[in-house]
């Protein structure tokens, strides 16, 4: 009995995602970009206005991305893309709300795979989605956060004319990089 405690106490110190005092942090850092690879050419755009929110109690995360807020090399992409892919002004934001599947944060200085399910919304249309997550705990107390997955275009309702199939892909690699720090 004595050894099962200790193995359950040992684990309570171990993942501060399950100590009595539950921290909501807040994304103070971070990037959001996509990348399409086409045959005629590439697409690349990114953003660092990011709103982001942990709980390490319940698990949930909410992650808000103003749409028109992705830079890209050229403007003209930049203007297609909010104009007549995006519909930024009828759409203006991109989102994601869910919860860890996984209820343990790691230990301070390494690095654990985890997996967020929930809800990605993009033009407009909502797909329940799974996407994997790296979740560093880091010695300051922040929380480092990174993921890279796929978004499928049609799955949003985002029409790509048939004249620029050779110049957008139909899917999209995204990847975030967040920091969070401990909401006060």
């Amino acid at each position: 009995m004595k050894k099962a405690f200790l193995v359950f106490l040992v684990s309570l110190l171990m993942c501060p995602a399950l100590t009595a005092q539950t921290i909501t942090y807040k994304c103070s850092k971070g990037t959001a970009g996509f990348f399409s690879k086409a045959p005629l050419e590439n697409i690349e755009a990114a953003s660092d206005k990011i709103t982001s929110l942990l709980n390490t109690g319940t698990g949930e995360v909410a992650v808000l991305i103003p749409v028109k807020s992705f830079k890209f090399e050229n403007g003209l992409m930049q203007e297609h893309f909010n104009e007549n892919y995006m519909e930024s002004d009828k759409y203006p934001n991109a989102s994601f709300k869910g919860r860890l599947l996984d209820s343990c944060v790691v230990q301070q200085g390494t690095a654990q795979r985890m997996d967020v399910e929930g809800e990605l919304t993009i033009h407009g249309v909502t797909v329940k989605r799974v996407i994997p997550v790296q979740i560093k705990y880091n010695s300051d107390g922040s929380l480092q956060v990174a993921s890279a997955f796929v978004v499928a275009l049609a799955d949003h309702q985002i029409t790509i004319p048939k004249l620029m199939y050779k110049n957008i892909a139909e899917k999209v690699d995204v990847t975030l990089d967040l920091i969070f720090s401990p909401k006060k």
